[in-house]
Parts: C-alpha cells; sequence; structure tokens
C-alpha cells in the first residue's frame, strides 16, 4: 500500500536525490534532480523540485500521481530554522496536496546521521558547501557552519576554489605573495574559466555568480595536486584538512560520553566530493587533532547505501512508522585517527 511507503529525500546546493522505501527497508525507486537549498533558488522553486523529485519516484514505483504516500522526510541544505521548514511544510500540503500524508523536515546533516544511527553522531559534510553537526543521544544538537559561502563554507569545494583564485589574485596585484608558487594554479584557472585577465573572471564571481560552477574547480585543483606535484595546490588541501578537523573538534566539545567512549571513538560520518580527496586532506586533518586537540579517538566513516536513506529513516523515527533498518550495512570506516599514532 502507499501508505507503508516512506520518501527520503537529500537535497544539497547543486544535487538532490529522492528513494521510496516499503516497511522492510527496502529501497524500491530512486529519482534524482538539481539542487533544492531554498536560500539559493527561493521557497517556491524548491517546493516544486520536491515535487518533482517525489513525484518521478513514485512513476518508477508504479505509484499513482494522485495517490498520497505514507510519508517524505526531507533532509535538505538550508533547512536550518525549523520556522521556514515549517513554512516549507505548508507550502507543499496546499500546494500539492497528493504528494504525501506527513513531513518530517531537517537539514542535510540530519538526514545523514539518521543513515548510522538513531542515537547521535557527528556528520561533516564537504561538497559545494560545507556543515557540521553534533546529535547527543538525548537530541541536542551542537553546529558549526553551515552559513553559506559569504559567511562560511570552509572545507567546501567552494572554499578551495576561492582560496586558489584568491592566492593568485594576491600575488598578480603584488599584496601578498602565496607559499608556494602560483603559476601553475593560475593557469590552470585560467584555463577553467576561460579568460586571460584577472578582470574577466568578474563575471563569474559577480553578475553570472554560480557558487556550484565554481566549486568544480576543485576537482581541477585535485587532479594538479597529485599529477602535478603543485605545491600551492597541496597546501590549499592541506588548509581545508585543517578546517574540517576544527570544525569537528568545535562541536565534538559538547559530545556526549556515549558518543565519544564508542569503539573506534567518536564517529564522524564524511559527505561530499571534497573527502573524496582524503589523500590530500589528510595532513592537515589529523596535524589539527594530533596538535591542536585532546581527543583521543576518532573513526571517519563513508556512507555506502543510497543518498536519501537516512531522510527516510530521520522520517520514520520522528513520525513513529515502521521502517525496518540494519545500520552496519550502510557505512564503512575509511580512517581513524587514535593520539600518539600520527
Amino acid at each position: 500500500m502507499a501508505t507503508e511507503i516512506v520518501c527520503g529525500v537529500e537535497g544539497g546546493a547543486s544535487n538532490s536525490i529522492a528513494v521510496l522505501m516499503n516497511a522492510q527497508g527496502e529501497v524500491i525507486a530512486t529519482a534524482k534532480g538539481s539542487g533544492t537549498n531554498h536560500h539559493l533558488i527561493g521557497m517556491e522553486e524548491c517546493r516544486r523540485k520536491i515535487a518533482e523529485l517525489i513525484n518521478d519516484a513514485k512513476l518508477k514505483a508504479g505509484i499513482a500521481l494522485n495517490t498520497p504516500i505514507g510519508a517524505v522526510g526531507l533532509s535538505l541544505s538550508g533547512c536550518e530554522l525549523e520556522d521556514s521548514n515549517q513554512t516549507l511544510v505548508k507550502g507543499l500540503k496546499e500546494g500539492y496536496p497528493n504528494l504525501a500524508l506527513q513531513y518530517a523536515v531537517g537539514s542535510d546533516t540530519e538526514g545523514s546521521i539518521a543513515t548510522v544511527s538513531n542515537k547521535g553522531a557527528v556528520v561533516c559534510i564537504a561538497g559545494t558547501g560545507s556543515n557540521t553537526l553534533l546529535i547527543n543521544p538525548n537530541g541536542e544538537k551542537v553546529q558549526c557552519g553551515g552559513w553559506g559561502n559569504l559567511l562560511g563554507d570552509e572545507g567546501s569545494a567552494w572554499n578551495i576554489s576561492w582560496m586558489a583564485v584568491k592566492y593568485c589574485f594576491d600575488a598578480l596585484d603584488n599584496f601578498e605573495q602565496p607559499p608556494f608558487p602560483m603559476e601553475q594554479v593560475w593557469a590552470l584557472i585560467k584555463d577553467f574559466f576561460a579568460i586571460q585577465t584577472q578582470a574577466d573572471i568578474l563575471d563569474s564571481f559577480y553578475a553570472n555568480f554560480d557558487k556550484s560552477r565554481i566549486a568544480l574547480l576543485c576537482k581541477n585543483l585535485a587532479d594538479l595536486a597529485r599529477d602535478r606535484d603543485d605545491k600551492l595546490a597541496k597546501y590549499i588541501f592541506e588548509r581545508a584538512g585543517t578546517d574540517l578537523a576544527k570544525s569537528i573538534a568545535t562541536v565534538a566539545k559538547k559530545a556526549s560520553e556515549e558518543l565519544i567512549n564508542k569503539p573506534g571513538g567518536l564517529h564522524v560520518i564524511c559527505v561530499g566530493s571534497v573527502w573524496l580527496s582524503w589523500d590530500l586532506l589528510r595532513k592537515g586533518f589529523m596535524g589539527y587533532f594530533e596538535h591542536k586537540t585532546t581527543i583521543k579517538e576518532l573513526s571517519l566513516l563513508r556512507l555506502k547505501t543510497e543518498m536519501g536513506v537516512g531522510a527516510a529513516f530521520m522520517a520514520a523515527d520522528r513520525l513513529n512508522l515502521k521502517l525496518n533498518r540494519d545500520y552496519s550495512k550502510n557505512y564503512d570506516v575509511f580512517a581513524v585517527y587514535s593520539r600518539g599514532n600520527e
């Protein structure tokens, strides 16, 4: 029955995915779309994209569009405030009455945590933007970051890309020299944006600003660091690793003893494409924990299930719905920090 189906929508600034799950915890359909951060695209467009995603998944599962499913969990970038979350839900119920019977809304970080535990953990998102959240077993939340490119996003693909451009601009202006030569990075930037001069890049950062597109430069910088051993590119990733470690250490100060003392230490779920460059982040990340914190141990987890599953788990937990799950199948441990072993 459609009323037993739970949908989970995981949405960031660049991409979103919806999954439909039955009561046995099986994914029966998925649908993919573009970003759903309402701060970037507006509330109405956010609702339209959510409805489009869910309806696409319903069609793939053979569910009629005029038949509401049981519940939807929305785990979205930009959904940190309860007032605006309720505004989002109110508009969905009014504008798309046949979409679902119930809704649960949280940030993209909350859905990631729900993928591995209903007892809390830390999640550190480093994709186009960045955000770190601790949820304790008692439901207490502690956040660091998540404020967008003007007020935060340290350690993100956007911030890495921005840092590369800024180092080059400061050098070219003779304002401040970077810690390492910038010629290869500047050549990469010119090629990426198809420009010749500094002034040519201004359109991409102002009149036609697109955070997601600029963030794509991050991958090219990672390739430059690996393939050509560019010291400035490697240094930028090292700084990003330090920033991510700092955000995790900040929320970890408020972590419960239950989370701190788990086997493997505090569990940190690492989400987003920047974490795929762990080899470049590692030095700054581990160095920060070793020299700037008192944390004894932590484990870095990578999700291996479909994005959106955690959002469905979140909805089931909040709305008291049946949804079977085996958390151990949803993640791998890809790195462990242990004090004194770095």
